[in-house]
């Protein structure tokens, strides 16, 4: 052959640089065949390259027709220059790597020589670009799937963030479609979610069907085309689907543990089917699939938990009674529990006035967020506002730490503000402009803090009156009094008297674990008779009682007598004679004292000036003798 002339350094240089210009293997081939014409002028140069079972064309300078790809494929069988027809081909690849070759007409124009080096340079040459290509590739994608995983971080719909994975998935691998099953083992079922391309987005298929069953109890990644075994993918789906599977690319899905949780697949490659790359990469892209659907799961897991816990709490705190005032009450209860109206509760002590503020609560859209009492009663006036608002550390003697108030800890909730009407009028105008600005600054403190409260208030004076004496601000009794709910005292409730008794002496008898006795008629008509100055606090502790202290199947009069006061006279106080000294010292202080709160409708600050006694001094004593300050939990 005669070698043409052209500079041998020059065109090694330029096929060097034909890699650094390069993205891709196609793109060097491009390059690397424009920069041959270019030295052999006079010459028909192509680039031909196997992909499967054809050869193809990489580029030519004299167009695609009648290239000798057979003698291209000779020539890289036997890794030799071959010579053949007036066409010389050089082999480039073959043996080990997909086969690609030059081909060069007239054969004179490039000797062997020549062609062994022009092979040697472009081997190298494609494998850089190759490895570029590569690089370039999985760049690309840890960028996707960072900019993913950020995403899938902000999204909380469980849904939506099912379907972005999909479109990503099928975005960055080239797929046509994706999908992510999860599995579904109590029906041995994989379902879709979704299923991009199919009605609805929601597909379900046996979970030991195809390609996609294989993985899930494999746990190993698979790749599937054309040319493998048709019989491995679900071709019933693709027909009831009108779709044909070409390629396929699926891995399992794990959760933290290791145990499948589902398998994300790809559809159809654009460029045929999926490479290692592509696999190794879908991989990666599941372990933050799982894990972000293991944390939705587990969050969906915690919501349903919660809203069972919502309605159990609602189940235990029972508006019991069917009387006309509280059937009205529980009617007006399940109107304004949805809204934000503030709701002022008026009753006696022990009415349930609690009760009725945790109803509201628990139906309402705060249900799941917190709910915090206050007894404005039981704080002294010096520390109401540091209750109310915290403090910050060294606003005072006592303060060696920041402390949230009340109104933080309930943010989001509904704050019950109790016996508001004992709040001093100092602390009435600090929580009026809570209440109106929605900010609150801690003592001590000069940041305002904003506060999504709703407040329900609660007392059993007469507002009104307190009003006109001005003992309590106008501007904040209309501030409170947007709704109103009067409680009824329990000796207006006749046979709910009854139905309240049972109901607390089966649930007390179910606490120590007995038979809950039958309450007789002579002992029904004795609770009925009573005057129940304690209302239904009054009626729970007396059922507690007889829980604890009768032993046979039914409850009669003389057990109720055992605990209850003679109903003849207000002034007479009845101490059992069973009990030691002590004991029945305590007793009588209890009844005593309970006696002296009845007399002046529950008012602390009253009751202790009639006992001699400082307000909070009281407070202590009925701690220690075990009388309960808050309402109870039932009504």
């Amino acid at each position: 052959m005669v070698r043409q002339e052209y500079s041998g350094s020059q065109l090694a240089e330029e096929l060097i640089a034909a890699v650094s210009r390069s993205r891709s293997a196609a793109e060097y081939r491009v390059a690397a065949l424009d920069a041959m014409s270019q030295a052999f002028p006079h010459s028909h140069a192509a680039w031909v390259f196997q992909s499967e079972a054809r050869w193809s064309v990489a580029g030519s300078s004299g167009g695609a027709i009648g290239i000798p790809v057979d003698l291209a494929a000779t020539a890289c069988d036997d890794m030799s220059v071959t010579v053949a027809e007036g066409w010389v081909a050089i082999p480039i690849t073959g043996r080990t790597l997909p086969a690609e070759a030059l081909l060069f007409q007239p054969a004179s124009s490039v000797s062997v020589e020549v062609g062994n080096s022009l092979a040697a340079v472009c081997r190298h040459g494609l494998i850089v670009a190759n490895q570029l290509g590569t690089l370039q590739l999985r760049s690309k994608q840890q960028q996707s799937l960072l900019e993913l995983a950020i995403s899938w971080q902000r999204c909380s719909d469980f849904s939506q963030l099912l379907e972005k994975m999909a479109l990503a998935a099928a975005k960055v691998l080239a797929g046509d479609r994706a999908s992510i099953f999860l599995w579904d083992k109590r029906h041995s079922q994989l379902v879709g979610h979704p299923a991009l391309g199919v009605e609805g987005k929601l597909l379900r298929i046996r979970d030991d069907a195809g390609v996609a069953g294989q993985v899930l109890h494999s746990g190993q990644p698979q790749r599937w085309d054309a040319s493998g075994d048709p019989t491995a993918i679900n071709a019933r789906v693709g027909e009831s689907l009108n779709y044909v599977t070409e390629s396929l690319l699926a891995v399992p899905l794990l959760d933290g543990k290791g145990r499948p949780l589902g398998v994300f697949e790809v559809l159809n490659h654009r460029q045929g089917k999926f490479s290692a790359t592509d696999e190794a990469f879908l991989v990666q892209l599941a372990q933050h699939a799982a894990a972000a659907v293991e944390n939705a799961q587990h969050i969906d897991s915690l919501v349903r938990s919660r809203e069972r816990l919502v309605r159990s709490a609602t189940d235990t705190i029972p508006m019991i009674g069917n009387c006309p005032a509280v059937e009205a009450l529980r009617n007006t209860v399940q109107r304004v529990a949805p809204t934000e109206l503030a709701v002022l509760v008026l009753g006696e002590n022990g009415t349930g006035k609690e009760v009725i503020a945790r109803s509201l609560h628990l139906q309402s859209n705060r249900c799941d967020q917190p709910f915090v009492a206050v007894n404005c009663a039981a704080i002294a006036e010096s520390l109401l506002e540091s209750e109310l608002f915290g403090h910050e550390k060294g606003a005072f003697t006592d303060a060696v730490n920041d402390r949230a108030g009340k109104f933080e800890l309930a943010h989001g909730g509904t704050l019950l503000l109790d016996e508001i009407g004992e709040m001093s009028l100092g602390g009435q105008a600090k929580l009026l402009r809570v209440l109106e600005e929605k900010v609150v600054v801690r003592v001590g403190g000069t940041k305002t803090i904003p506060t999504d409260v709703r407040v329900i208030a609660a007392t059993n004076q007469d507002l009104v009156k307190l009003v006109r004496e001005k003992r309590f601000r106008e501007d904040l009794y209309f501030r409170l009094n947007v709704v109103t709910l009067q409680l009824p005292p329990l000796r207006e409730r006749g046979e709910d008297i009854v139905v309240l008794a049972e109901f607390f002496l089966e649930q007390f008898a179910h606490q120590i674990g007995r038979l809950t006795p039958v309450i007789s008629a002579s002992a029904r008509r004795r609770l009925v008779a009573h005057k129940w100055p304690g209302n239904v606090r009054e009626l729970r502790n007396l059922m507690e009682r007889v829980a604890y202290l009768t032993n046979g199947p039914s409850v009669e009069e003389v057990d109720l007598a055992f605990v209850l006061a003679p109903t003849n006279t207000g002034d007479t106080i009845g101490v059992p004679s069973n009990l030691s000294l002590s004991d029945a010292t305590a007793v009588f202080q209890t009844q005593y004292i309970r006696k002296q709160l009845d007399e002046v409708a529950g008012n602390l600050t009253r009751a202790a000036d009639k006992l001699g006694m400082h307000r909070s001094n009281l407070y202590r004593k009925m701690k220690h003798l075990g009388m309960e300050i808050d309402f109870p939990h039932q009504l």
